[in-house]
């Protein structure tokens, strides 16, 4: 069977293919976690307990999967300082830069659009 390509995009590329590396690399980041964190470091370099403190409600567990997750898919970098106890710092890369302005997009669209969907809930719910 072949699977039409979109646009000619290389089969990785495709969101569309359960197999693809583009849908996997989507699902990582396309999370509320990730998309807090991204917004959180911005334009600093923050450590570990300054995020923590930064994204509210998020666990030790969450943040270290996140973080790592990020890292993997190189959206951000993380610094080792050789000291006692160890500083670990973390830091956009221009990748995680680039898809910062996405996630700062979502955040305008979430608070122009809030009490809108608020209503639509209750209306809903009712």
């Amino acid at each position: 069977m072949v699977t039409k390509q979109l646009g000619g995009l290389p089969e990785d590329a495709d969101l569309r293919r359960a197999d693809s590396l583009a849908r996997e690399i989507f699902s990582d980041v396309a999370n509320k976690w990730a998309f807090l964190i991204i917004e959180a470091l911005g334009d600093s370099t923050l450590r570990f307990s300054e995020l923590r403190d930064e994204v509210a409600g998020i666990s030790h567990k969450m943040l270290t999967q996140n973080l790592r997750m990020l890292e993997r898919n190189g959206l951000l970098s993380r610094e080792v300082h050789p000291t006692v106890p160890p500083r670990v710092e973390y830091t956009l890369t221009e990748p995680g830069r680039a898809l910062r302005a996405t996630v700062d997009s979502m955040c305008g669209w979430t608070q122009r659009y809030l009490g809108h969907i608020e209503a639509a809930r209750h209306r809903f719910d009712d």
